[in-house]
């Protein structure tokens, strides 16, 4: 199976569990995000990132600067050394289109998307290049549930792993 990870997924899985109390919502999502980590660091799921690196460089630029013992640090980790092993990754190719805003020819052209959050244009072009649609893997940016059914009109499907939270913030 192949997935695209929204970069919260690693900031999430950055988070020390241990910290966190046993009734504490977040303290599962925090496993849960390592988890999924865990299942792509160990080739158990395959990796769809961009060619051109622009997923990876919002990786570095979230996660090179925390804990380097942290799930997080580790999967960015992971990523620099295996994004040109097509066993692990696949690299798709997306099309920036010039004009004010961050868009790709791959991201749909749906009037209700307008208002899609810019940076996040690229995991999107992405799953809807790829020749699967693989699901992006989401954790807590819940600025993207008011996308959720348009998105899946436009053959892109968002995976929340930490569904509770995000209802129960």
């Amino acid at each position: 199976m192949t997935v695209i990870v929204d970069t919260n997924v690693a900031v999430v899985a950055s988070k020390d569990s241990d910290e966190l109390s046993e009734d504490d919502p977040f303290k599962e999502c925090v496993t849960t995000c390592v988890e999924r980590l865990e299942q792509i660091n160990s080739d158990e799921m395959k990796l769809a990132l961009d060619s051109e690196r622009r997923i990876i460089d919002e990786y570095r630029r979230n996660l090179e600067s925390i804990n380097r013992f942290s799930m997080g640090f580790q999967f960015y980790r992971w990523v620099e050394r295996n994004w040109t092993n097509s066993e692990r990754c696949d690299l798709i190719e997306i099309t920036p289109v010039a004009g004010p805003k961050i868009n790709f020819e791959e991201f749909p052209d749906d009037s209700r998307l307008n208002d899609f959050d810019d940076d996040d244009r690229k995991f999107i072009a992405v799953a809807r290049a790829h020749e699967d649609h693989p699901p992006i893997l989401q954790a807590v940016d819940g600025k993207w549930r008011d996308f959720l059914d348009v998105l899946r009109e436009n053959s892109v499907t968002v995976e929340y792993i930490c569904e509770d939270y995000v209802k129960n913030p």
